[in-house]
């Protein structure tokens, strides 16, 4: 029996992505949850896995061309002894498809998203853990068998929240690296899918997926927010001192302990003190929403582009989790596999540009937040002890971009001196930490 597979809702109102690449060609026999294609919205790189055990007859799109939500993606001649699970499947994956709708909104309006599940509909079958296939290529990824994981989903439907409440993701999880430098092959130096080059002649490509939500959300940044600029110096020679103390035992366990833990606790704790550079503004500038979880985003430079993941509720969290949830997104924007979760609800963000050379600049805001840093790299230059004698000190350039409609110069000097005073004397964080 042969059944198309509809794209579903992928999440966030999408309704077409890029085909980025297909992993299975016609007359190829596949299993159930196998990785059939890669496809990329303007939010991140969704796995599309197969629902039945069978063989793919057909593929509807070429590669590098743009499919719609609603529409077949492929079409699957399904074994005999999973046939009867067919026609719940297509009407499921129907149902979802048919709930994707698109946003339209003032551009300066702050975007509406959904909850939607980022993967297909999944089958149920007795005596088979109930998962999406983006839960089970996770517990396949790190050799989990989920019929060992009490599932607190709807009818015992393993969650991805279920594999990291028994900490399966962080204790299996293989550690290295900052986001910041998460990737040396970008966007821009990648090969374009479709296009056509000749020495000697111009090239055109189109702006899509991430680098044209990229585009949209800076260009409504700029309209929307007025920016200004406050750039200082943090003398980091005592704080990466005691990183070098620290970081092998943290690293044994496979966790990269950079510098960018200690600077986002640091914020955390200086946002106590300054709760505007976490809050919200409206579209008309008439109220603002002061949050109450510090969730600092770290712009990094994926394989699909620059997007932003940040870490949820730091102000909750000890060094070693910051640490780690750090080199988990690293390790997920250098795959260009950054979960949509990652990339919803920051308040304050990090760029560290210095990871690539340069020392200032001038962020741009990630609306709807009010707030970012961008770290210089980290420079060996003379400054005077307090005995006046001249020695070499560790030093970054720090440039905040605020948002003037309510931070003003002071506000921000102020609160980036309670954050620099942490970092450079990174005992005085060990009173305000919980």
């Amino acid at each position: 029996m042969k059944t198309d597979f509809i794209l579903p809702d992928i999440g966030e109102g999408i309704v077409e992505c890029e085909l980025v690449e297909w992993h299975v060609q016609p007359g190829q026999a596949i299993e159930e949850d196998q990785p059939v294609a890669d496809v990329m919205t303007d939010k991140a790189l969704v796995e599309i896995t197969a629902m039945h055990t069978g063989t793919i007859s057909q593929l509807y799109w070429a590669q590098g061309e743009t499919a719609r939500v609603g529409q077949p993606l492929f079409e699957i001649e399904v074994d005999a002894d999973h046939e009867e699970t067919t026609e719940t499947v297509t009407q499921g994956d129907a149902l979802n498809a048919e709930s994707s709708s698109s946003n339209s909104a003032n551009p300066c309006s702050e975007s509406t998203t959904s909850d939607h599940n980022t993967s297909a509909t999944t089958v149920s079958r007795p005596g088979k853990a109930l998962a999406s296939p983006a839960v089970r290529r996770i517990a396949r990824e790190r050799s989990l068998d989920l019929s060992l994981i009490q599932g607190s989903g709807k009818d015992g439907r393993v969650l991805k929240e279920d594999l990291l409440k028994e900490d399966l993701l962080n204790d299996q999880s293989n550690h290295q690296g900052d986001v910041s430098s998460s990737s040396h092959q970008t966007a821009d130096n990648m090969p374009a899918v479709g296009t056509s080059h000749q020495p000697g002649s111009d090239r055109t490509e189109p702006i899509k997926g991430v680098r044209a939500a990229m585009a949209r959300q800076m260009e409504e940044a700029v309209k929307c927010i007025p920016h200004f600029t406050y750039s200082d110096e943090v003398d980091i020679t005592t704080l990466d001192q005691l990183r070098q103390q620290l970081k092998q035992e943290i690293e044994v366990e496979g966790i990269k302990l950079s510098l960018l833990p200690f600077m986002m606790k640091a914020l955390a704790l200086a946002i106590q003190a300054y709760p505007i550079l976490n809050s919200r503004v409206n579209d008309d500038c008439t109220t603002l929403t002061y949050l109450n979880d510090v969730n600092i985003g770290m712009a990094a430079d994926t394989p699909m582009g620059l997007m932003v993941p940040n870490i949820k509720q730091v102000q909750h969290k000890s060094l070693r989790e910051i640490a780690a949830e750090v080199t988990q997104l690293t390790e997920q924007a250098r795959a260009g596999r950054l979960p949509p979760d990652s990339m919803k609800q920051g308040t304050i963000s990090i760029s560290n540009i210095g990871a690539l050379g340069g020392t200032t600049a001038t962020p741009i805001i990630n609306k709807p937040e009010v707030a970012i840093v961008a770290l210089g790299r980290m420079q060996s230059l003379p400054r005077f002890n307090n005995q006046g004698d001249v020695e070499a000190r560790k030093i970054i350039q720090i440039s905040w971009s605020g948002d003037h409609r309510i931070i003003d110069g002071a506000t921000m000097a102020r609160f980036s001196n309670l954050w620099k005073s942490y970092l450079e004397q990174p005992v005085t964080m060990l009173t305000e930490l919980r």
